[in-house]
C-alpha cells in the first residue's frame, strides 16, 4: 500500500526508532554507491538514505540517479553526518521510476532562474520553486481563513461574462463561431447573435461587479478566483492569466476599507512566517547571496524576514494622492530627473513613484487615497470636490501597487451620469444599476492581485515565478 508512506518533513522531525518505516521521493544526488538524498517536496530539507555497501546490486545502484523515483523501507537512526540530526537506514529499495541522467534537463548544480522558467514542468523540484509554491499554497489557505474567521461568504463569480469591468477593453474574447468565416450583420460586423451565448462574451478581468450583487444580500462576500487581461505588456509585473482575491462589503466606507486591506495583509504575512519559517529562510539566504552581486547602493536595507516583520510591526502611511504627488515634486529625485516619467496631479502614478513613496520617502507600506476621478473607473464614488474619487491603493516596498480599491458609487443618479461620461452603456449594466435602485447602501471592495503578494512575501523579482505556468505575451508553451 502506498498510503503507509510517511513524509520526509515528518521523518525529520522524529527521533531514532524501532520499528520499519516506509518514504517515498525523487533522488537529489547519490554519492559513493552509499548515500542517497532523497527529497518528496514537503520541505526543502533531503532526508539522508543510507545503503548498505554489498547488499544491492551493482545494476540496480546505477538505476538511483538524479530525479529518480524511490520508494524506501528503513530504520530511523541518529545521524553522524552534519547537517541533519537523523537519517534511514535502507531495509528494502524499489525504483518506481527511472530517470536518464545524460537527458534530464536540472542536474544537481544552480539554475538561472530565465532557464527554470523554460522549464517550467520540472521546476518544481528546485529548492528555490518547492519553497516559492509552499508559501504560495499557505497563502491561499490563509485568504480562506482571514475571511471565513470574519464571517464573509465566498463566491464563485463568473470566469465567462459580457462585461469588462474596468471599462479598459483588454479582453480576451470568448466565441465558438468559426474564425475563418464568421457569420456577418449587415454593417460587416461578427454577428454574435448566432455565437454559443448569442452576445460578445469574454474572460473576465474582475469578479467586482458580480460581487457587488453578493454584497448587498449578504452584507460581506470575497471571490478568489482567476482574471485575465489581454494587456501586451511583456514585463516583469504583468501576466495575462493571474488570481485575484476581491472582498466587497456593505455598509463600508473608504476607511473602512483601507483598514480591512492593512488587516488583511498583516494577517497573511503572519500566518506564514509562523507555518513557513524554513521557506522564508531558504528564500531569505538566497536573496542575500543575489544581493551581494549588485553595487551597494542598490542593496535592500532590509533582508526579507526583516522586510515581512517590519511591515507587520507598523502601521501603514495614509496619504491623499494630492499630498503623494506634491511629496514627488519636492523630492530631490524628481529635481535631479532621476524619474524616468514625469510628475504632474493629474497621471496615474507609475510604478517609479510609487515606490519612490514607500522605499525612499517613508520607508514603509502607504495607502493613497482619493484619486483625480479621470484616471479612475466609473464605478468609484464621486468625492464632494467633484475632482476626485474614493479610491484607494496600498503601495508594497519592491513591487509598487499590491492592492487597488474603492468606495463604490451607491448613488443611482451619479452612477448614470459617470458611466454615460464614460461611454459605459447602462443598458447592459442594468442588472448592476438594479442594486442602486433597490435598497442601495454604501460599500466598498478592493482586489488585492494574489500574484504580487506572493511576490511581496518571497522576494521574487519577476512575477513569473510565483505562479506556476506563467501566461504571457506569446508564451502558453505549459
Amino acid at each position: 500500500m502506498f498510503n503507509t508512506r510517511i513524509k520526509i518533513k515528518d521523518v525529520l522531525a522524529t527521533t531514532p526508532q524501532e520499528g520499519e518505516v516506509t518514504v517515498m521521493g525523487w533522488v537529489r544526488t547519490f554519492r559513493n554507491n552509499q548515500f542517497v538524498a532523497l527529497n518528496d517536496g514537503s520541505t526543502n530539507a533531503n532526508l539522508q538514505v543510507v545503503l548498505e555497501l554489498g547488499k544491492f546490486e551493482d545494476e540496480f545502484l546505477k538505476r538511483i540517479t538524479t530525479s529518480a523515483s524511490l520508494k524506501v523501507t528503513g530504520i530511523v537512526v541518529a545521524s553522524l553526518g552534519k547537517g541533519q540530526a537523523v537519517e534511514l537506514k535502507a531495509l528494502n529499495v524499489e525504483v518506481l521510476g527511472d530517470s536518464d541522467p545524460e537527458k534530464y534537463p536540472l542536474q544537481p548544480k544552480k539554475h538561472s532562474l530565465e532557464f527554470l522558467r523554460e522549464k517550467a514542468h520540472l521546476r518544481f523540484r528546485t529548492n528555490t520553486f518547492g519553497s516559492v509554491f509552499r508559501i504560495r499554497h499557505s497563502l491561499a489557505f490563509a485568504v480562506h481563513q482571514f475571511f471565513n474567521d470574519k464571517g464573509f461568504l465566498y463566491l464563485h463569480t463568473p470566469i465567462i461574462t459580457a462585461s469588462d469591468a474596468e471599462g479598459a477593453g483588454e479582453t480576451f474574447h470568448v466565441s465558438t463561431l468559426s474564425m475563418d468565416k464568421p457569420p456577418r450583420s449587415e454593417d460587416g460586423s461578427i454577428n454574435y447573435a448566432e455565437d454559443f451565448f448569442g452576445r460578445a462574451t469574454n474572460l473576465t478581468v474582475s469578479g467586482q461587479l458580480e460581487g457587488e450583487l453578493g454584497a448587498t444580500a449578504f452584507g460581506d462576500i470575497y471571490t478568489f478566483g482567476p482574471t485575465f487581461r489581454a494587456e501586451n505588456s511583456n514585463t516583469a509585473r504583468h501576466l495575462a492569466e493571474f488570481w485575484m482575491i476581491e472582498p466587497e462589503m456593505a455598509f463600508y466606507d473608504i476607511e473602512d476599507n483601507a483598514n480591512l486591506a492593512e488587516e488583511f495583509i498583516k494577517y497573511l504575512i503572519r500566518y506564514v512566517m509562523e507555518k513557513n519559517a524554513d521557506d522564508l529562510e531558504f528564500l531569505r539566504t538566497r536573496l542575500l547571496d543575489e544581493e551581494k552581486q549588485k553595487p551597494q547602493a542598490e542593496r535592500s536595507e532590509l533582508d526579507l524576514l526583516q522586510k515581512l516583520q517590519f511591515v507587520v510591526d507598523n502601521k501603514f502611511e495614509r496619504i491623499t494622492y494630492t499630498e503623494a504627488i506634491d511629496i514627488l515634486l519636492q523630492s530631490s529625485h524628481y529635481k535631479k530627473k532621476k524619474f524616468q516619467y514625469d510628475v504632474s496631479w493629474g497621471i496615474d502614478m507609475q510604478s517609479e513613484h510609487e515606490r519612490y513613496l514607500v522605499e525612499k520617502h517613508f520607508k514603509k507600506p502607504v495607502i493613497v487615497t482619493n484619486y483625480p476621478a479621470a484616471i479612475k473607473s466609473f464605478y468609484m464614488r464621486m468625492n464632494d470636490d467633484g475632482k476626485t474619487v474614493a479610491a484607494m491603493d496600498i503601495l508594497a516596498p519592491g513591487i509598487g501597487e499590491i492592492v487597488g480599491g474603492s468606495q463604490r458609487e451607491e448613488r443611482l443618479d451619479k452612477l448614470e451620469s459617470r458611466m454615460n461620461e464614460m461611454g459605459i452603456p447602462t443598458e447592459e449594466l442594468w442588472w448592476y444599476l438594479d442594486t442602486r435602485r433597490f435598497g442601495t447602501v454604501p460599500h466598498a471592495g478592493f482586489g488585492l492581485g494574489f500574484e504580487r503578494m506572493v511576490q511581496f512575501v518571497t522576494g521574487m523579482g519577476n512575477i513569473r515565478d510565483v505562479i506556476a505556468f506563467p501566461r504571457t505575451p506569446k508564451n502558453a508553451e505549459f
